[in-house]
C-alpha cells in the first residue's frame, strides 16, 4: 500500500510571504527593544504614546484603531504608561465615562529623547535594501495593510 504524503508536507516555509512577514516582525521587534533599551519602551508603547502626543484629547478606543491594537489590551499600554507618569487620563466633558488621552511634560520628553533610537531602528531594518529599494518595499507594505486592514483582528482607520 502506498502512503499518500499531505499537502503540507511539501510546502516551503520560503514560499510563504505570512512566514517572512512573521519573521520580520520578530525581527522589527527585536531591534527596536535593543535600541530602546534605556527608554524602557515597546513598539506599542511607543506608537500609542506617540499618537496620544500627535492628538491629545484622543479616547482609548480611537487610539486603538488608529494604531490597529485590539481595544481590550490598549487600556494595559495605558496604565502601563500612566503609571510612568508618560500619559494622563481625563474625563471628557461630554462623556464622564469617556478618559481623554494627553502626553505629560514627562512622556513627551521621553519621546524626544527615544526618537534618534526610532529612526536607528527603522535605519536597522531596512538597511539591506538600497534607497530605491527601501521607498519601494514601504509602497508595497502600505498597499499590502491597506488592502487587507478590514482582515485584521484590530483594524486601522
Amino acid at each position: 500500500m502506498t502512503k499518500k504524503r499531505s499537502a503540507s508536507a511539501q510546502v516551503s516555509l520560503d514560499s510563504l510571504a505570512g512566514h517572512y512577514i512573521r519573521r520580520l516582525q520578530q525581527i522589527a521587534v527585536a531591534i527596536f527593544l535593543q535600541e530602546n533599551e534605556e527608554h524602557r519602551l515597546t513598539p506599542v508603547q511607543y506608537a500609542a504614546l506617540q499618537e496620544v502626543r500627535n492628538t491629545p484629547g484622543l479616547d482609548q478606543r480611537t487610539l486603538a484603531r488608529t494604531i490597529g491594537f485590539d481595544t481590550s489590551t490598549i487600556a494595559g499600554v495605558i496604565d502601563r504608561l500612566e503609571a510612568r507618569g508618560l500619559v494622563r487620563r481625563n474625563a471628557s466633558p461630554e462623556d464622564r465615562r469617556v478618559r481623554l488621552l494627553e502626553a505629560t511634560a514627562s512622556g513627551i520628553e521621553l519621546l524626544d529623547a527615544a526618537l534618534p533610537a526610532v529612526l536607528r531602528t527603522q535605519d536597522r531594518i531596512l538597511q539591506p535594501l538600497s534607497p530605491s529599494e527601501r521607498v519601494e518595499f514601504l509602497r508595497m507594505l502600505h498597499r499590502l495593510v491597506a488592502a487587507n486592514n478590514e482582515l485584521s483582528r484590530a483594524p486601522s482607520r
